[in-house]
């Protein structure tokens, strides 16, 4: 058998095959192709091969598109768990910078010295790369934050309530004149009486002034009593805890009235001479758990 080829420009290659190659040739490449094509039509027909890809291709997918669920909602918890968080710190803070304005109005410091209103001035120059933190290392800082914070708060607290019980205790201490304008005109204890002459018991001191000038409380306390009184003609009683109380007599007229809380250096009245009396003045006295005590101890404090 010849087998004739054909090359470029017309030139012919001539080959000789025996009768028995050609024929094995034909034969395999016949069950070759026979074969290819059993198996193309026998993989392409089975309908199990085909669902089965695809469910477990969708199977897949449901886990991926689970997983996604999973880490979003994670996320969202996360972000309410952070905006919770910022909530009570911003709440937080608020109370603070209360706290503290109150603390700085208490503690008398000057305006301007600080603010806690203001942020504290920072600053220096960059010496390592800046970047972004991480969103654990951004929890972990929240979180110490958010407990330094309240330890703060806790804190400031406790000092505003010490401040606070401090400015108190001085408050209600007896200390100072009852009159801004005026002078000393009888002393405590034994004098000579202006109405009969004779010697006689005096409670309290009297301070001489203008008709009409304030009268003023010496500490903060509770009045107990605004109206007349024998003696002391329109008086004015205060009590100031710790066994302490004041009074001042003789008024023109009373400002106050029982039940009223006053403050130390409050007007409670205007010096007059009504009771019994030889010309305006105010006649005070301090009572220590119920005795008459000298008041000129008590005038000599600094308030």
């Amino acid at each position: 058998m010849k087998v004739i080829l054909l090359r470029e420009k017309g030139h012919a290659l001539a080959l000789k095959i025996s009768r028995q190659t050609a024929v094995a040739a034909a034969v395999a490449l016949f069950f070759t192709a026979s074969w290819v094509g059993y198996t193309l039509i026998d993989r392409l027909g089975e309908p199990s091969m085909g669902a089965g890809t695809v469910a477990e291709w969708r199977d897949r997918l449901a886990v991926q598109h689970a997983e996604v669920e999973s880490m979003r909602r994670r996320s969202d918890a996360e972000s309410q768990a952070v905006g919770r968080q910022l909530a009570q710190m911003q709440a937080r803070l608020l109370r603070m910078e209360a706290l503290g304005a109150r603390i700085t109005e208490v503690a008398d410091l000057d305006h301007g010295e600080f603010s806690f209103a203001d942020p504290a001035p920072q600053g220096g120059p960059v010496v390592t790369a800046q970047q972004a933190p991480e969103w654990s290392d951004l929890r972990v800082a929240l979180e110490e934050l958010a407990n330094g914070l309240k330890a703060r708060e806790n804190e400031l607290e406790i000092l505003e309530s010490m401040l606070l019980n401090r400015d108190y205790q001085a408050a209600k201490e007896v200390a100072g004149r009852p009159v801004n304008w005026g002078w000393m005109s009888s002393k405590f204890g034994q004098r000579m009486d202006p109405f009969t002459g004779k010697s006689a018991w005096h409670a309290g001191v009297d301070f001489a002034g203008k008709d009409g000038s304030d009268v003023i409380a010496v500490a903060g306390g509770v009045v107990t009593h605004a109206a007349k009184r024998y003696g002391y003609g329109l008086m004015v009683e205060i009590t100031h805890g710790d066994g302490f109380v004041t009074r001042y007599g003789h008024h023109a007229k009373v400002l106050v009235q029982a039940g009223d809380i006053v403050k130390r250096g409050q007007v409670i009245g205007q010096m007059g001479s009504s009771g019994r009396a030889t010309g305006p003045h105010v006649h005070f006295e301090v009572l220590k758990n119920g005795k008459h005590v000298d008041p000129a101890r008590y005038v000599a404090r600094r308030r």
